[in-house]
């Protein structure tokens, strides 16, 4: 498993994000010695182990100690469950020989799984880090402490790749639009403060698939409902939050634990039901943090595209969409199939019928999650074997909906209904991830049939303008090509 899969298996199982912090801070030991710290350790624990997503040891704590520090940090990771993740706060950074001895250090002599690393080196600085999928990095991105903004707010001129020419972008933005491009493994992540909330709404447009480690809450006062309410993404994951001295200066070490995590996962509910009503209040239409995602990892993953493209038709197009590519990206098929639930769920219908061969993998995984049975009209009939038009079990006088990716003009819709109706099956309703918004949505209605989309193309293009990851010019552009042909 790469470390996030197993970081998603220890998080389902003991049904918590808290990560446990190791922080042997002097003050909190009966005495300053390398084996007080051992003890205030494996003490914590003991009594924390159950509930705990993830332990972070700070190495600062154990270095302190010299050379009897390093062995009691190395014992102590080693006496952690197997199934618990344990991320090292050491905050490297270096370049090529000396990145590979951090490596070494912190993965081979000191056995973490996980660790936090400075990315102001550039990205030879973290690749060493990254190359064992089963090894975890956590980028500093928005960290939180008070002068954070010292060096993280500094504001940074265009063009980027993806953001809008000569626009305003900061460097901790920068640090996540990086990081989304780099979690090549499944294996980085980012550190962004719960004291930040507006930083982690930002941070988690630019990298809607990434794991969060967000500090703060507690001794440095992070309001809990507002980092989750920023930060998690849609399946209410992707947040681990860390608490050292609200856990170990507590009174009963394990209650106080337990009530955190309790805690949290009264909010993680509290913000799944806020995004559940806002997907019933919007028709089925996908609420904010959902559609940003996706709007995202369409454009990473190279399903749209801005450029000058010529169409079937024969126009040329400054915006070409191919959902083609989604295939490559399971992550991102996952949530794209997600999206059309909420429409599906309002519609009465016995069976799915994919439109080959964008819309296959789609309706794969909507009919995987909704479980509703799947049949798909074929483009060319089989001239073997049974000669199917139809793939799929079905029987004649069945209510089907036709799932495909994209709307334009409604003409494949058309030419998968004739077939489909030639079977004794009856279409009603069409449902798409995109509407192109060149028709297909009036040609159905007049031949009595709806077309329902989770997004348009309109509203593609104005998030893509509002958190400028594509120009301007571009963005106008497809804005004149789609009032043009509408």
């Amino acid at each position: 498993m790469s470390f996030f899969e197993r970081l998603e298996k220890r998080v389902k199982q003991a049904d918590s994000l808290l990560c446990v912090g190791l922080d042997p801070h002097p003050d909190d030991l009966p005495s300053a010695t390398a084996e007080s710290a051992r003890q205030f350790c494996l003490s914590l624990i003991q009594a924390t182990a159950s509930g705990a997503a993830a332990f972070k040891p700070n190495i600062a704590f154990f270095e302190a100690f010299g050379l009897a520090g390093i062995e009691v940090l190395q014992g102590v990771i080693a006496s952690i469950p197997e199934e618990i993740p344990v991320i090292l706060d050491a905050k490297r950074g270096d370049i090529a020989s000396t990145a590979d001895a951090y490596v070494r250090s912190v993965f081979q002599i000191l056995g973490a799984d996980g660790v936090t690393i400075n990315p102001y080196l550039g990205r030879d600085s973290v690749e060493p880090f990254l190359a064992d999928p089963e090894r975890g990095v956590f980028l500093l991105c928005k960290t939180s402490n008070p002068g954070a903004g010292d060096l993280q707010n500094l504001l940074l001129q265009g063009p980027f790749p993806n953001i809008k020419e000569d626009d305003e972008y900061t460097l901790y933005e920068e640090v996540a639009r990086l990081a989304q491009t780099w979690n090549t493994r499944d294996n980085l992540g980012l550190v962004v403060g719960a004291t930040q909330p507006e930083a982690l709404k930002r941070v988690r447009l630019l990298a809607p698939d990434l794991w969060i480690l967000a500090p703060g809450v507690g001794a440095q006062g992070g309001d809990l409902q507002a980092a989750l309410q920023a930060g998690l993404r849609a399946d209410g994951l992707g947040m681990l939050i860390p608490v050292s001295r609200g856990i170990s200066r507590s009174a009963d070490v394990g209650k106080a634990a337990e009530e955190i995590r309790l805690k949290i996962n009264e909010v993680r509910r509290s913000v799944r039901t806020f995004n559940k009503e806002k997907d019933i209040e919007l028709g089925g239409q996908l609420h904010s943090d959902s559609f940003s995602q996706i709007a995202n990892g369409l454009l990473e993953a190279g399903c749209v595209k801005f450029g000058e493209f010529t169409l079937k038709s024969g126009l040329i197009s400054p915006i070409y969409i191919d959902l083609r590519q989604i295939i490559s990206f399971p992550k991102l098929l996952n949530q794209v199939a997600r999206a059309y639930l909420p429409i599906l769920a309002r519609l009465t219908f016995d069976r799915l019928a994919g439109l080959p061969y964008a819309a296959l993998p789609i309706a794969t995984a909507i009919s995987i999650h909704g479980g509703w049975p799947l049949i798909y009209p074929r483009k060319e009939v089989k001239t073997y074997g049974t000669k199917a038009e139809i793939e799929g079990i079905y029987h004649a006088g069945e209510h089907v909906v036709i799932i495909d990716d994209l709307a334009t003009t409604g003409g494949s819709k058309f030419e998968a209904i004739e077939k489909l109706s030639m079977a004794g099956l009856q279409v009603e309703d069409v449902v798409v991830l995109i509407d192109r918004q060149s028709g297909a949505d009036k040609a159905l209605e007049q031949a009595g049939y709806k077309l329902h989309s989770v997004t348009t193309l309109t509203r593609l293009l104005d998030h893509y303008d509002m958190i400028g990851l594509v120009p301007k010019k571009q963005i106008e552009a497809a804005r004149e090509f789609l009032i043009k042909n509408k």
